[in-house]
C-alpha cells in the first residue's frame, strides 16, 4: 500500500539578500511589486518612484525581504515578522 501524496504542500520560500540582486533587477522587481500590491488609501498619493523608494527603504531597514518561491518560480517582497 502506498502512502497518499500530499497535495497541500506549500513552500515558504527562500530569502534572497536584496544586496545580492542586480540593482536594475531589484528596482524592476520592486516596481512590479508596488504596481501589483500597492493600494492607495487616504488623500496622499505617491508616484511610482516614491513607492519604489519606500519599499527599498523597508528592505534596507530589515522591515521587508525578498523571497523566492521554488514552487511558483517567482519572487515576492514580504514584511519581516518582528
Amino acid at each position: 500500500m502506498t502512502s497518499p501524496q500530499r497535495t497541500d504542500y506549500h513552500e515558504e520560500g527562500v530569502e534572497v539578500p536584496y544586496e545580492q540582486i542586480n540593482p536594475d533587477t531589484l528596482r524592476n522587481l520592486v516596481g512590479e511589486f508596488v504596481t501589483r500590491e500597492w493600494e492607495e488609501s487616504g488623500e496622499v498619493s505617491y508616484t511610482l518612484d516614491q513607492k519604489i523608494e519606500q519599499v527599498l527603504r523597508q528592505l534596507r531597514e530589515g522591515k521587508a525581504k525578498v523571497v523566492f518561491d521554488a514552487a511558483s518560480e517567482s519572487c515576492n517582497i514580504v514584511p519581516c515578522r518582528s
